[in-house]
């Protein structure tokens, strides 16, 4: 079995998918065997392809606020990882940023989550990593979120905490009042043990 540190730099290293990219590669991810938290988003947009740094935009400002957590606990890795399903910015399409390449989860995704011993809650961050996490199916990122109870306290589907998403978020309150604060709490828990 690959060690953590050098399965990490093969992935940091990684050029799988370098024809495919317009800035070229630049994985960013955020891992450590020891975190508790599993953050599995999408991919990487511009901005953090430029920071290097996970969430480092509106996004992720959200995130944090729905994590109920300062930037100090969010980018250390021994408590959360941040793993998206593609670790480079595929590119922007006609309404947004492009889907996740499939080339990082086949060769990376399996070994990486191996690494994964200590984990106590996986947070799933919209429909391409929810389709990952829970399986192809037919049930919209609502229908998925609003089951949230049927996988809690182990796996949260959410929806991706980007501002393009503020319509869904006015049209579905129930997230706010039920399902934020029930993981708020569970965030704090998890992070003092």
């Amino acid at each position: 079995m690959t060690s953590f540190a050098s399965l990490l730099t093969e992935v940091r290293a990684c050029t799988l998918c370098e024809a495919y990219l317009p800035l070229g590669p630049r994985p960013v991810l955020q891992l450590h065997p020891n975190a508790k938290i599993l953050i599995a988003g999408q991919a990487p947009g511009r901005k953090v392809h430029d920071s290097g740094v996970p969430f480092d935009d509106a996004s992720g400002n959200r995130l944090r606020e729905w994590l109920g957590v300062t930037r100090e606990v969010f980018y250390d890795p021994e408590q959360i990882v941040i793993l998206p399903m593609e670790f480079c910015f595929p590119g922007s399409g006609k309404s947004g940023d492009l889907p996740p390449r499939p080339e990082c989860v086949s060769a990376w995704r399996k070994q990486l989550l191996e690494q994964l011993r200590h984990l106590e809650v996986t947070l799933v961050l919209g429909k391409y990593a929810q389709a990952y996490h829970f399986g192809e199916s037919r049930s919209s990122v609502t229908e998925l979120v609003k089951s949230w109870r049927t996988y809690w306290p182990n796996m949260v589907p959410l929806p991706h905490p980007s501002p393009r998403n503020n319509l869904w978020l006015r049209r579905n309150p129930w997230f706010e009042a039920e399902l934020l604060p029930s993981l708020r709490k569970s965030v704090s828990e998890i992070l003092v043990r």
